[in-house]
Formats: structure tokens, sequence, C-alpha cells
């Protein structure tokens, strides 16, 4: 079984994990080859709202961003695993 060192690896692969999806996210809303109702759309589901309304629009934003903007995903995501 693991002991303390692989639960602190894992939380430190968790938390470079999330960096990196927060950084590609604020990369996809600042790339202007994105149509601006989907890029409000990415930051209003990223508000703190209460209910699922954030979660259905983030669902909503997130299939169309899948379908239409691969590329641009796949940029923000490469970019985003080295910080500047």
């Amino acid at each position: 079984m693991g002991g303390p060192r692989s639960y602190i690896g894992l939380v430190r692969s968790a938390r470079r994990g999330l960096g990196r999806a927060l950084r590609a996210v604020t990369i996809v809303i600042r790339d202007k080859r994105i149509a601006r109702p989907l890029r409000w759309g990415a930051a209003l589901g990223a508000l703190p709202v209460p209910g699922p309304i954030d979660e259905a629009v983030l669902l909503l934003v997130g299939g169309m961003l899948w379908l239409f903007y691969r590329d641009e995903l796949r940029e923000a995501w490469q970019q985003a695993a080295a910080p500047s």
C-alpha cells in the first residue's frame, strides 16, 4: 500500500493538472479566433453560480468548442503545459 509519499505525489500531480487546465481555459477565453458568445459563455460557466445552471452552460459551451474549435483547444492545452 502507498504511504505518505505516494499521497503527496498524487496531490502534486492533481495540482499540476488543475493548474494546467485553468491556464488552458484562460487561454481559450482570450483567443480571438473563438466566437465571442462562446468565450462569454465559458466565462459565465466559470462563475460560482448556485444550482446546475453554470454546469449546463459549461457542458453546452464545451461541446460546441469540442465540435468546432478542436485545433484551438489543442493549442491552448499545449501552451498551458509551459507556464510563463
